[in-house]
């Protein structure tokens, strides 16, 4: 598995990782929302540069243009609810992409174990296709690699794009282990490297489910 960090480099995306994080910034959900969209338009653009272009003729009022054009059928899939303003930021630059959703979530037991639960999932045929697969956040990535299963329990997409703005260590050391897949890239724009006892990143940014759309039962 390949990972890419766009946090490295300066550019407009680390502002845009701190506004999420900045707990003053937070209590504006739309604003949250806002940088959310902002930050999956960003990576989609990244991901833009390394996919398969072919030059066609496009017809101009004054002649023809020689384009470079994107040949690769893309299905953008989040994980509800926290991550549908980094789904439609990417959408907004891969605007004639497929989509897929996915309902999971964390139900916990005792002494703080939790296991993943997932109750939907809807998705288009992904034999032959680009996935890209959004998530907020990258914790323990349990949810991400049961959530990458379930959409390909029937087709295997060409290659699969993994979208986690604010990752662990940990997570990305489960997604090396359980998706090893050459076929397989990771991107993210923080890596943080501790979790807590209910396995939430330190410093992270708390729960992007509840600051973009409200607090939960």
């Amino acid at each position: 598995m390949k990972i890419v960090n766009l946090g490295e480099a300066n550019s407009a995306l680390n502002n845009f990782i701190a506004e999420i994080r900045d707990t003053a910034i937070q209590k504006d959900s739309m604003r949250f929302r806002t940088n959310l969209e902002r930050i999956g338009a960003v990576f989609a653009y990244e991901i833009s540069k390394i996919l398969d272009y072919t030059t066609k003729e496009v017809t101009t009022p004054l002649g023809i243009a020689m384009c470079n054009t994107m040949d690769n059928e893309i299905v953008i899939a989040s994980i509800l609810r926290a991550g549908l303003p980094l789904h439609h930021g990417m959408l907004s630059v891969f605007d004639k992409s497929q989509n897929a959703f996915v309902a999971a979530y964390r139900k916990y037991g005792k002494d703080n174990k939790f296991t993943i639960q997932i109750e939907y999932t809807s998705t288009p045929a992904l034999g032959g296709k680009t996935l890209i697969l959004a998530d907020t956040m990258l914790a323990t990535g349990s949810s991400l690699v049961l959530t990458y299963n379930s959409l390909c329990q029937n087709e295997i997409p060409v290659h699969t794009h993994v979208v986690c703005p604010i990752a662990s260590r940990d997570g990305i050391e489960y997604l090396s282990r359980h998706l090893p897949h050459k076929k397989v890239t990771l991107w993210v724009g923080a890596i943080d490297e501790e979790l807590t006892i209910k396995s939430y990143i330190v410093p992270g940014l708390g729960d992007a489910g509840d600051l973009a759309y409200g607090s939960k039962l």
